[in-house]
């Protein structure tokens, strides 16, 4: 790390943007929050695209450099359409065929027997159709 950054006391967010753009499963969106999943750090972008930075270490202390928050609310917005939407749709749509209990199950096979009887008895002749004599 150079003097020019110790001496501007702000976090030179390169690294996190390279990460966004080349390392994206690295990264969750949980609550609003963007968490880089091995330090743990999270993030937040306000409405003015200004970063908040929740951290245990000493990370947090600082800002982001200003003349980079730009650059990290795109690399942000790129990895949440480009990366992050596609996840969350796969989760989705796996969610749909995850295994169900017993009794979720029972209740499912009920429910789906009592519409195939229901519909067999809408879709079935009427009895003096069925029972009249053949002329």
């Amino acid at each position: 790390m150079t003097d020019f950054y110790i001496a501007e006391r702000a976090l030179d967010m390169r690294p996190m943007i390279d990460a966004l753009r080349f390392q994206p499963s690295d990264f969750e969106l949980k609550g609003g929050w963007l968490t880089h999943l091995p330090s743990r750090h999270r993030y937040r972008f306000d409405r003015q695209g200004l970063l908040a930075i929740d951290a245990e270490c000493g990370c947090a202390v600082l800002q982001a450099r200003a003349d980079q928050q730009a650059d990290l609310a795109s690399a942000f917005d790129n990895w949440r359409v480009d990366y992050w939407a596609i996840v969350e749709t796969n989760r989705e749509f796996a969610s749909h065929f995850a295994p169900v209990g017993r009794l979720r199950r029972f209740a499912r096979d009920l429910r789906l027997a009592w519409r195939r009887l229901v519909a067999g008895s809408r879709d079935a002749a009427p009895a003096s159709v069925v029972l009249a004599p053949a002329e």
